[in-house]
């Protein structure tokens, strides 16, 4: 299925368009969109940030106008190539290091928005050292919970002052995606949510070993690395997860034989 707004290919996970894409050519794409002044954000989908959203009618429609939808988690990957399509994991650290690698000669311009204290400054000059040259024009850790409507005003008033082309959003999914979903119309930038990339990029978290990504437990390594705060996104959505796919997967060969052809 073609999103003939972003040129991109899609595939169903769940009732989700998830992008048929890589952390190179979505890079590509938002340098692409830096030439315009139309707002888009991107998503970033794992399985639990994937049941979550799905799970709330209220949120769950943002996917649909979301520009880009990537898998975040390998187990979405893998579901696409699975079904002949060539998609790649494109994580928020990947993607993150994908596109500020390119910037000193795209010469993208960088906001930060996110993170607790201390964290969007840390990050401004992680990339700052690892990639010389590149231009950031705005760092900003918003307070905690839902800002005031003029709070938010102000806000969006730096991000569009600031010129920047690309805004990196930090604020853990959900919120980070419904943040982006109600300010995206509203900038001509590109909004991205990377989440825990924040903390991954400065350090104050370990991102899991890649025999580990590759063997699809980073879900396991982060639960054990964080249990109060994850055990029930890891131990009740991601077995939910398991068994709506498999009844998916029945659906769609039922589809098969008897003759319809299933959507992607």
């Amino acid at each position: 299925m073609t999103d003939p707004a972003h040129g991109f290919d899609s595939y169903d996970v769940l009732g989700v368009p998830v992008t048929v894409t890589t952390p190179t050519l979505t890079a590509e794409a938002i340098e692409r969109w830096s030439h315009d002044e139309i707002g888009r954000f991107v998503c970033l989908r794992d399985v639990a940030s994937l049941m979550a959203i799905r799970d709330d009618p209220d949120i769950a429609p943002l996917h649909r106008d979301a520009s880009v939808v990537t898998p975040d988690g390998r187990p979405l990957a893998e579901l696409g190539k699975r079904r002949g399509l060539p998609v790649e994991q494109t994580s928020g650290y990947d993607l993150f290091e994908a596109v500020c690698a390119r910037s000193p000669r795209s010469g993208l311009k960088h906001y930060v928005y996110g993170g607790e204290e201390g964290v969007a400054q840390d990050l401004a000059q992680v990339m700052r050292t690892r990639y010389p040259g590149i231009s950031i024009v705005g760092v900003e850790t918003p307070p905690m919970g839902e800002p005031a409507p003029r709070e938010a005003e102000f806000t969006r008033q730096r991000i569009l002052a600031s010129g920047a082309d690309v805004v990196w959003v930090g604020l853990s999914s959900p919120r980070q995606d419904v943040w982006m979903w109600r300010n995206h119309t509203g900038l001509p930038q590109t909004l991205i949510g990377i989440g825990a990339a924040f903390d991954f990029h400065t350090g104050r978290k370990q991102r899991a070993p890649r025999i580990v990504r590759v063997m699809m437990l980073e879900w396991l390594y982060r639960l054990l690395a964080e249990p109060k705060r994850l055990w029930r996104r890891y131990l009740v959505m991601l077995p939910r997860f398991v068994w709506l796919s498999l009844l998916d997967k029945g659906r769609r060969k039922n589809r098969e034989r008897s003759g319809d052809a299933p959507a992607q």
